[in-house]
């Protein structure tokens, strides 16, 4: 356990100093640079994107995704889809057996599939185990379908968020000189 605990930490060490290093190179060239020498050109800001990216998908699940350019996310979107449609039928085709042998056993027929295997309230039972699958398979697939929706309007939202060299969280390491125990956090820096 302290083996673990000992990697985890070098690790993270390791990867402060890097941020250490890459901060101070950043920084000369920050100050060699002049305001007159920088134009920044930023694309303006759509307030109509995230509603559109909703409505795409809405009408076709991951083409709002494809809209803000996310193209890694479509599989994952018809994955999931296509799981839920999937259970949901499967979970039909078996309430349906079921059912349909509940009612030729009520109608006094005794050549159903499941006549030797399986009571009267075997069948009943199934057949509620069923649709009650077939119900929640459904609603997951209602789920899945809305956070499509919802993922599309959220990353529309992050595509127009500011993200410069004002706004800048920084991870810092450090040993506490009093107690010789080493302090990790996050320093959330704004420049105005």
């Amino acid at each position: 356990m302290l083996n673990k605990f000992l990697i985890v930490n070098v690790f993270f060490l390791l990867f402060c100093i890097s941020l250490f290093g890459q901060n101070k190179k950043n920084k000369k060239t920050r100050d060699t640079l002049t305001v007159e020498n920088v134009t920044k050109i930023q694309e303006p800001i759509n307030p109509l994107s995230p509603a559109k990216a909703a409505f795409y998908s809405a009408v076709l699940p991951g083409l709002g995704q494809a809209y803000n350019k996310k193209y890694w996310k479509i599989p994952i979107v018809y994955g999931a889809l296509g799981t839920g449609i999937y259970f949901y039928t499967t979970n039909n085709k078996e309430y349906k057996r079921y059912r349909d042998a509940y009612k030729s056993r009520l109608a006094g027929f005794d050549d159903d599939e499941f006549y030797d295997r399986i009571t009267l309230d075997g069948l009943q039972r199934a057949q509620k185990f069923y649709r009650k699958n077939k119900e929640v398979s459904l609603l997951v697939t209602i789920g899945i379908y809305a956070l499509n929706i919802i993922d599309a309007n959220v990353d529309a939202h992050l595509l127009q968020y500011n993200v410069n060299e004002n706004l800048t969280l920084f991870p810092h390491f450090k040993v506490n000189e009093l107690d010789a125990k080493s302090d990790v956090g996050l320093t959330l820096n704004f420049k105005f």
